[in-house]
């Protein structure tokens, strides 16, 4: 099973977009595939029409309470299902705070669904936090869109800083560019 995150420290780049479309792509191909909407957000979930409700909430998955299993619903789309979003995913850094061994408790939550999924797709929501944090300790691979921008750029240099600085299972960074409008002399230049 291969962990894949969209993640950014900057909103609005298209980390959702992405997610949801690599997630599309994954089950076209055959992959058994899940997407994570972590986003309170809850934006993949409204795109894929499942309603951003898990019984719960993020407080039941993290102290297992709640089965990740059963929260997972099916779309449309064969071989791929969704673990949609939660409001109260907006406080899920301070329950993942409370946890022993923090970082490791979305790792934890992935490991037994291998069994069901070839790709999981986690779409993150922005920022950097303990969320983020036990993100990157579960993915493979970090998927960051990049707006051809300042901002954009300045917050991809922060984040392979704080990539670096993981001692531990360090996830793979692949940083694309998306949003990209040829007219804009910026983006011709940075790109």
């Amino acid at each position: 099973m291969r962990v894949l995150a969209t993640y950014n420290i900057k909103g609005g780049v298209g980390k959702t977009s992405t997610a949801v479309n690599l997630a599309y792509l994954s089950a076209r191909d055959g992959a058994r595939t899940l997407l994570w909407d972590l986003d309170p957000q809850g934006a993949a979930s409204f795109i894929l029409r499942i309603k951003p409700r898990v019984k719960g909430g993020g407080e039941g998955l993290v102290r297992r309470k709640s089965s990740l299993e059963a929260a997972i619903k099916g779309t449309d789309f064969d071989d791929l299902d969704l673990l949609p979003a939660d409001f109260s995913y907006r406080n899920l850094d301070l329950l993942l705070d409370a946890r022993k061994n923090s970082i490791a408790v979305l790792r934890r939550l992935l490991r037994p669904l291998s069994v069901d999924y070839d790709t999981i797709v986690l779409d993150c929501p922005p920022g950097i936090s303990l969320v983020s944090e036990s993100v990157m300790y579960a993915a493979d691979t970090l998927l960051i869109p990049l707006i051809p921008a300042t901002l954009s750029l300045r917050t991809f240099d922060q984040l392979t800083d704080f990539v670096g600085g993981i001692d531990d299972r360090r996830p793979s960074l692949c940083a694309f560019f998306s949003m990209v409008d040829r007219r804009k002399k910026l983006h011709r230049d940075v790109v």
